[in-house]
C-alpha cells in the first residue's frame, strides 16, 4: 500500500533540497538552473551539439539555443564548427571554473542537508537512494538527464553509479 505521508515527506524533502542546491549552484555560477546544468554537462562532455546539450538538460532545441547564447554572452561557452553543419559547444576556461564552483556549492549544500544524519543513517540512506534512483531511471529513461547536475566523480569513485548501471542493464551492457 502507498504510504501518503512517506510520499509527502519525500516530496517536501526533494523540493527543499532542490531549492537549496539550485540556489547554491546558480548563485555560484551566476547562471540559470539550465545554464548551471549545461556547464556541468559540458565540463564532463565538451563538444556536444546544441541539440544534444538541450536533450541532456531537458530543453527544446530553441530553448537550448537561447541558453547557449546567454552562456556565450557571459564568456562561459564558445561555439566551434563541428561535423557538417553541426556546431560544437565547448566550455571556456571561465566556464570550466564556473562548473567547478557550482559543483562545490552544490556539494556544500548537500553536505549541510546530510549533516543531521549519523554515519549509519547516511549509509542506510545511500542504499535507499541507489534503489530509488534505479527506479526513477526507469521512469525517465535517460541517465544524462537524471544526472545533469551530478558531481560524477563523487558518485563513481569506489562505487557504481546506480543510474549508469540501470542504463547499462536496460541496454544489455554490463
Amino acid at each position: 500500500m502507498h504510504d501518503a505521508r512517506t510520499g509527502n515527506l519525500l516530496g517536501a524533502a526533494a523540493l527543499t533540497v532542490t531549492d537549496l542546491v539550485l540556489a547554491g549552484a546558480t548563485g555560484a555560477a551566476g547562471v540559470s538552473a539550465s545554464g548551471a546544468a549545461a556547464l556541468v554537462v559540458l565540463a564532463a562532455s565538451p563538444g556536444l551539439s546544441g541539440t544534444e546539450l538541450g536533450r541532456r538538460v531537458g530543453l527544446s532545441q530553441s530553448a537550448a539555443a537561447r541558453m547557449v547564447d546567454a552562456l556565450e554572452g557571459r564568456g562561459l561557452v564558445e561555439r566551434r564548427p563541428g561535423q557538417g553543419r553541426e556546431v560544437s559547444i565547448r566550455p571556456t576556461r571561465a566556464g570550466r571554473r564556473a562548473a567547478g564552483e557550482l559543483l562545490a556549492a552544490r556539494g556544500t549544500r548537500l553536505a549541510g542537508a546530510l549533516a543531521v544524519l549519523d554515519d549509519a543513517e547516511r549509509a542506510a540512506l545511500t542504499g535507499l537512494l541507489e534503489k530509488l534512483l534505479t527506479g526513477l531511471y526507469g521512469e525517465v529513461g535517460d541517465a544524462q538527464l537524471v544526472c545533469r547536475l551530478c558531481d560524477r566523480g563523487s558518485c563513481t569513485e569506489g562505487a557504481v553509479c546506480p543510474v549508469g548501471q540501470a542504463e547499462r542493464d536496460r541496454e544489455g551492457r554490463t
